[in-house]
């Protein structure tokens, strides 16, 4: 069983890696490219870590406030063009692995049957856990966009990600109204206390760019998600055949 999750995981999330790390390419890396021009006007006065946003990049050390001119900073990115494509596509592989890992413990976990069918269920369900419903306090951003502090957006990302998935759970397992109205609550709950954001939301973005990013981004998670569901259904009955033949 642990052999057929790890193949299947990792074939599955290698083959939709690649599907979408080419629609990355074409799609939310331009926009990053352009947003990057508007960055380097932004003066960054604390390490940050920015949240998975289909680009590679590790900032290492920022000067504290009241740094001389002209002091040094060491920043490291992928070079832009081979490079950078290389970077962006492993971790967008990466990332389709887990979240392959991660459908095929859910279902296995729940007694579902893995196809094609249910694997897109699962697939979209998590797209809206993990994706959707923490994008509508904290939508994907670009370098350059004004944000709270990290660890804030952190916790509230993990506990609204928890909430709605345990919510959408509870809501098309158990047929008991209460239990309904208890997932209804769960998964409204992260967006009435509310996202942190930073007290004067200052970008050097503009307002267009960043809009066009977010709801890319979204459409791009929502295809990794999907792709990586299909492919979960398609490998995991080929992998109990090979498996029954052996």
């Amino acid at each position: 069983m642990i052999t057929r999750v790890l193949t299947v995981s990792i074939l599955a999330g290698l083959l939709a890696g690649l599907i979408v790390a080419a629609l990355q390419h074409v799609t939310t890396t331009p926009l990053i490219l352009k947003a990057e021009t508007y960055e380097a006007a932004l003066a960054l006065k604390a390490p940050t870590l920015a949240a998975f946003d289909g680009e590679a990049k590790l900032i290492l050390a920022h000067g504290p406030a009241g740094d001389a001119p002209g002091h040094d900073h060491a920043e490291w990115k992928p070079q832009d063009g081979f490079q950078r494509t290389l970077f962006t596509g492993a971790v967008t592989i990466a990332t389709a692995i887990g979240f392959a890992a991660l459908l095929l413990a859910g279902m296995i976990a729940a007694g579902d049957g893995i196809d094609q069918r249910s694997a897109l269920v699962w697939g979209a369900c998590g797209f809206l856990a993990l994706g959707l419903a923490p994008a509508m306090g904290l939508p994907p951003e670009l370098p350059g966009a004004a944000s709270a502090a990290l660890e804030q957006r952190q916790l509230w990302w993990l506990w609204t990600a928890i909430a709605t998935g345990v919510g959408l759970f509870l809501f098309l397992r158990f047929d008991r109204p209460w239990l309904k109205l208890v997932a209804v609550v769960l998964i409204l709950l992260p967006h009435v206390v509310g996202a942190p954001h930073p007290a004067v939301p200052e970008s050097k973005v503009p307002a267009e760019v960043a809009a066009h990013f977010a709801a890319l981004s979204l459409g791009i998670q929502a295809a990794l998600w999907l792709v990586t569901a299909f492919m979960v259904g398609v490998l995991w009955p080929w992998a109990n055949r090979r498996s029954a033949e052996a």
